[in-house]
């Protein structure tokens, strides 16, 4: 494992929308208040991590949670259309009760996560596993034996743990995907392995209170 990369892959800040539970899909959300706080300590958390590059979903809400890593390290931001959320289609900009009410079969089939299923003019499942899983291993071999950060989304994350873990796709989901966690994965020739997931340790030492108030 001496070549393999250490990814430090994150999920974007928080969003009104996420508060919401709105769906939002490629749609280019911001971050909220407590999602620019959740990015600042984030990215004092990642200040020693000795990273070497910054990828980043191109939209906005991934985009400046990896902008405020970027000041922190010094390191550039690239941003990596090929990082950003699933294509939902018609459901973007639903609710979750809106799309169980507008169309009960789509949710449905949502719902049990079938492989081949991609909401009206959204995208299927497995194509979307493909996307961002091919992304994180291509993006991983231009940095053999470095550690570089991933800044994406709820679903991209789910995708690499997945791909880390063996898990199928359309298996129940039982693991965490919180707003600026800190998720570490490393890639070496035969593919994907979990280290840690879920810290928030970063964001439970302080709140939003103190930050605004200090």
């Amino acid at each position: 494992m001496s070549e393999a990369t250490r990814l430090v892959v994150v999920r974007h800040g928080e969003t009104a929308w996420n508060v919401e539970q709105r769906i939002q899909g490629q749609l280019d959300v911001g971050l909220n208040e407590r999602g620019r706080w959740q990015a600042g300590r984030l990215a004092a958390a990642l200040a020693d991590e000795g990273l070497q590059a910054v990828y980043s979903s191109d939209l906005q809400r991934a985009a400046d949670t990896a902008a405020a890593i970027g000041r922190t390290t010094g390191l550039p931001v690239v941003h990596e259309p090929a990082l950003r959320e699933r294509a939902f289609g018609r459901f973007e900009g639903e609710t979750f009760v809106d799309v169980e009410r507008r169309w009960p079969e789509e949710a449905r089939r949502w719902r049990r996560r079938e492989p081949g299923f991609g909401p009206g003019g959204g995208e299927v499942l497995t194509d979307f596993f493909d996307r961002c899983v091919g992304a994180a291993f291509r993006l991983a071999g231009r940095h053999p034996g470095e550690t570089i950060a991933l800044v994406a989304h709820g679903g991209v994350l789910d995708c690499l743990y997945r791909a880390a873990t063996r898990i199928a796709l359309d298996a129940p989901r039982t693991w965490q995907l919180g707003n600026a966690s800190i998720n570490r994965l490393l890639h070496a020739e035969g593919g994907l392995v979990l280290v840690g997931w879920n810290d928030a340790a970063h964001l439970e030492s302080a709140s939003a209170d103190d930050a605004a108030g200090g």
